[in-house]
């Protein structure tokens, strides 16, 4: 990996971290201090603004349109504006228990997803980590598991649309097609707004029993309102960028890093109930994180040694253990580890 590119990940992964969490703060506060609680409904506005400031970022030549095939950027974009839509559903017909154990599902099916489909190979020192980062966020975040037939039915399709979108549209159109992240964002978001638009309100409705129409707007509201639009901007491309630059996987990695500075956020500033528990789990979870770097970073070194040997000094594939992914791309371009509403 060279400098730029190693600088360019790190500097990815640092915006996603401080967009998330600044978006979570902000949410929290207009959802729980000034009772505004249609989260769909303000995450398609939260696209709309997006696309908007997108739009004039490309008037303004600041980076170049790049057409992509019609059908695979509706594909996109009915996929995560359905996986937002389905993991707000989960949340609502769920206990915070089974949507916290919905989350942590993500990693591990989207680790099998990409072995079955794509072929990745993952070595058991990866899988361990991993293991580890999930057991600590589990203990810090998971306090009950109340199932319900509706809530599990929905739980699962959320994990099925998020991983889909993140392994073969995100990750694989960024680098199969050369298209970068912004580009990408800028010809998906109409289409996730539009579902979100048309969704939203009856989701809301049917989550909080409340009209997002009937609802008043005070300053303060609409203040709030167009600060998280605006953070939201930078969550959303941070979000495309993470994934084309490194892995789902890693992404998936870096959501829960976020989840445990939330937690310490939450306890630092708004004086949210905080235990033995949740401290003992961030502190596994942080260890988790740190296993998954160290490994990565070990084995990419690995790899780029073995494709710098020549031919005849090559390990015999067959008794040389598997590194991290089959073609590298885990490995090579992450050193570190949801879209926050």
């Amino acid at each position: 990996m060279t400098a730029g590119l190693q600088l360019g990940v790190i500097g990815s992964l640092a915006l996603s971290v401080a967009s998330s969490v600044a978006i979570v703060i902000c949410n929290k506060a207009l959802i729980s201090t000034l009772g505004f609680p249609f989260a769909t409904t303000l995450t398609s506005w939260h696209l709309m603004v997006t696309y908007c400031t997108l739009h004039v970022a490309q008037r303004l030549h600041f980076f170049e349109p790049k057409a992509i095939d019609g059908h695979t950027v509706i594909l996109f974009g009915f996929l995560n504006g359905t996986s937002i839509g389905l993991l707000n559903l989960s949340l609502g017909f769920n206990s915070i228990g089974f949507y916290q154990m919905t989350k942590l599902a993500i990693i591990p099916f989207t680790v099998l997803l990409e072995t079955i489909f794509l072929n990745k190979r993952f070595s058991e020192t990866i899988k361990l980590s991993l293991m580890v980062l999930l057991l600590g966020v589990g203990i810090a975040s998971v306090t009950d598991l109340e199932l319900n037939l509706l809530g599990s039915v929905l739980s699962g399709l959320a994990i099925a649309t998020t991983c889909v979108g993140q392994i073969k549209l995100t990750n694989t159109i960024q680098k199969k097609l050369k298209v970068s992240s912004t580009q990408l964002l800028y010809q998906s978001a109409p289409y996730q707004a539009a579902i979100l638009f048309a969704t939203g309100p009856f989701v809301d409705r049917l989550l909080t029993n409340r009209s997002v129409f009937a609802h008043k707007y005070t300053t303060p509201v609409v203040g709030f309102i167009i600060l998280s639009c605006l953070i939201a901007v930078s969550v959303n491309f941070s979000t495309f960028l993470v994934i084309g630059t490194t892995s789902p996987v890693t992404y998936q990695v870096l959501g829960h890093l976020k989840t445990c500075l939330v937690l310490s956020f939450g306890y630092t500033l708004l004086h949210d109930p905080f235990t033995m528990k949740n401290i003992l789990g961030i502190l596994v979870a942080i260890f988790g994180m740190a296993l998954y770097s160290f490994f990565s970073v070990r084995e990419s070194k690995k790899k780029s040694t073995n494709d710098a040997l020549p031919v005849s000094q090559m390990p015999d594939k067959e008794t040389e253990p598997l590194l991290a992914t089959k073609d590298g791309s885990d490995i090579k371009k992450a050193n570190g580890v949801s879209h926050g509403c």
